[in-house]
């Protein structure tokens, strides 16, 4: 249900670590929420985010909705196919519908999140 390969944020927000980089997304859960995805404002590459801020906006059928970093860095590259098909995102929010890469300024960041199994219980009572 939640990849094991990823850390969670608790707003919704996932990090795959490769070394230093963290490639970031939102959740299926998120995207569930979000309904049918119609735009998304792509973060400025070389910009600098801070774990638990805003990164960029996602807009869907239902809202806008803030995407939160999980990660302190400087975002090195950005999801380009994402700019005419943001659907995607709800098609494979996991894989191709990955949304930034950031170089970590530290990646011991991660320690602070949630595993798969913790993200499945903070989803299961958000749930309820």
């Amino acid at each position: 249900m939640h990849p094991k390969d990823v850390r969670y944020h608790q707003e919704h927000t996932w990090v795959r670590v490769s070394g230093n980089k963290g490639t970031i997304g939102i959740t299926d859960y998120a995207q569930d929420a979000l309904g049918d995805i119609v735009y998304i404002d792509l973060p400025e590459i070389d910009s600098s985010v801070e774990a638990g801020t805003e990164i960029t906006e996602i807009e869907s059928t239902k809202s806008t909705s803030s995407v939160i970093s999980p990660v302190s860095g400087r975002i090195i590259e950005v999801n380009e196919e994402l700019s005419e098909t943001p659907e995607i995102i709800n098609e494979d929010p996991y894989g191709n519908g990955w949304i930034a890469v950031i170089e970590m300024d530290n990646p011991a960041e991660i320690d602070d999140l949630l595993d798969a199994s913790e993200y499945g219980k903070l989803v299961d009572e958000e749930s309820k």
